[in-house]
């Protein structure tokens, strides 16, 4: 547990100067607008929720993705790569906690899109459920981490991480139904869908912001929470025998 805190706190006195937190700073009021404006023209204010929604779930998910590449892109441009593996500390820990600190500061996109609908369109979107979004949210960034944590692994054995970031990104969205309602997808992709923590998240998500009673809050919680833990051994998993395999090989700082 001190390591993962000690993790956090450094990730998070190193986030806001990053650039892919002042990026998604940027963007989602930005993506606010647009989802906004699609909904405004279609008379569809019903999807207000879905465009505050999808915002902070893309910059969470960018963020999370970003730095899980970038833990292991910059260690070995600098070179230290070699000394951080070295070291009696589990690596995957400190992925964990590094990227669960840019996922919780990845909540502020909530406030910028909740904003940008009120003062921009005049939806001022109610919480009517504001403990169910408060433990959804704290759920989804830990699941958010332990999902990303998987591809470190990945990120290890390539010498970039970027193309793997940029490609990864918008289909998830839409897999997942953070843009678009999982009805709306094809029958075969729905279950697909559902095992994707994003799904679920975002269907609290917007159940919160909704005035109808939340149905078994509880349960759909605990779901996210078990996908993010599920994400997690197997990430470090995957992590522990990559980082065998570099060592006997000698493959670890060029792959």
């Amino acid at each position: 547990m001190a390591l993962f805190l000690a993790s956090l706190r450094f990730q998070w006195r190193l986030a806001p100067r990053s650039p892919g937190t002042l990026q998604v700073w940027a963007t989602a009021p930005l993506f606010t607008a647009v989802f906004l404006s699609i909904a405004e023209h279609a008379h569809r204010t019903d999807l207000t929720s879905f465009s505050v929604v999808a915002p902070t779930l893309m910059g969470q998910w960018a963020l999370a993705l970003g730095i899980a590449g970038e833990i292991i892109t910059d260690e070995r441009g600098q070179g230290t790569l070699e000394a951080v593996i070295a070291t009696p500390c589990r690596l995957s820990v400190v992925v964990v906690g590094r990227i669960c600190a840019v996922s919780l500061l990845g909540i502020t996109a909530m406030a910028e899109a909740w904003l940008v609908a009120g003062l921009g369109f005049g939806r001022w979107i109610a919480v009517p459920h504001p403990v169910v979004l408060a433990v959804a949210l704290l759920a989804n960034a830990a699941a958010m981490a332990g999902t990303a944590s998987i591809l470190s692994s990945l990120f290890v054995l390539m010498p970039s991480a970027r193309i793997v970031q940029n490609t990864l990104n918008y289909p998830l969205y839409l897999l997942s139904g953070v843009l678009v309602p999982l009805s709306t997808l094809p029958a075969w992709l729905r279950p697909l869908g559902r095992l994707v923590f994003l799904s679920w998240s975002a269907d609290l998500f917007r159940a919160a912001l909704d005035g109808a009673a939340v149905s078994r809050p509880v349960a759909r919680i605990s779901v996210v929470a078990l996908l993010g833990l599920s994400g997690y051994l197997v990430g470090a998993l995957l992590l522990a025998r990559v980082l065998r395999r570099v060592r006997r090989l000698g493959t670890l700082t060029h792959t």
